[in-house]
């Protein structure tokens, strides 16, 4: 086990819960944290649902449930994290609210605390900037659903200390997840890969070289990918994918990422995906 004995985690909503609920099976001390008792209770509320599903499908014993949940303390009060070694800011994708959610973090957690991000896209080095411990700040990028997804992306800024990283890397494999070492960089790696790959299916489709069924069938039965590109960026919304391409564009200044017009055409028609009931897809 880690040097690591008790979580924090900011952040109640999917990617929050899921996290503290990864803790609690490993045995992992967690405290979740929100801005209001009501979030607290959605994420605890939607905590215990997914236990309860694993226990029907006979992947967790009762006991074992009732553990975890026992291992799961909340508080709308950033008091209550002072006896975590480890924070974890799963909030909203914004700069402004993750800097101040980690100023305040800075403030209150003794010295000697972690604090991670579990950011998809923000860089680590400036949110490490941000604080007085830049040396105890590093990216810890689970993916969606986190109970369910093995990887782990371990995101060392440029200040991040070697006995930071692993810490983080050997709290990870605790939890039961694949944790891989990653320098701070826009997409880190599976956005970084992924992303461009979802933007080239829109190119495919826009110059007509293939239909949108025949195009994600080549993926899936070619490639062996459990669901096709333009189906994936459906699901993760088509305003997110273009967003994403948008900050390559702006930060490399190279024009292989440069967004498909087609993208951005539905974007402009509100052709958002599966979250406005059209996309490529018709929902």
């Amino acid at each position: 086990m880690s040097s690591i004995q008790t979580v924090g985690v900011i952040g109640a909503g999917t990617m929050g819960n899921g996290i503290a609920q990864a803790c609690a099976v490993a045995g992992v001390p967690v405290i979740m944290v929100d801005i209001s008792e009501a979030a607290v209770q959605r994420g605890l509320a939607t905590l215990a649902s997914s236990l309860e599903r694993l226990v029907k499908k006979d992947k967790l014993t009762a006991e074992a449930r009732d553990a975890a949940l026992a291992r799961v303390s909340t508080s709308t009060d950033y008091a209550a994290l002072n006896a975590a070694q480890l924070v974890i800011e799963a909030a909203t994708e914004q700069l402004a609210l993750k800097l101040k959610i980690l100023g305040q973090l800075d403030a209150q957690l003794p010295a000697e605390a972690i604090i991670a991000s579990n950011t998809s896209s923000i860089s680590i080095t400036q949110l490490a900037a941000a604080t007085q411990r830049a040396d105890r700040v590093i990216g810890m990028h689970f993916f969606n659903p986190v109970p369910m997804m093995a990887l782990v992306e371990v995101i060392r800024g440029l200040q991040t200390s070697d006995a930071t990283f692993g810490a983080v890397q050997a709290l990870a494999t605790a939890l039961g997840k694949t944790p891989i070492e990653v320098r701070n960089a826009p997409g880190f790696v599976v956005n970084r890969l992924l992303v461009p790959m979802i933007n080239e299916a829109f190119f495919v489709l826009q110059e007509g070289v293939s239909k949108p069924e025949d195009i994600d069938a080549a993926m899936k039965l070619g490639c062996n990918h459990p669901i096709g590109p333009l189906a994936l960026a459906d699901l993760v919304g088509l305003d997110t994918c273009l967003a994403i391409m948008e900050v390559y564009m702006a930060q490399f200044q190279d024009s292989k990422y440069r967004p498909a017009p087609l993208l951005r055409e539905y974007v402009a028609a509100g052709w958002l995906g599966r979250k406005s009931g059209r996309g490529v897809y018709s929902y």
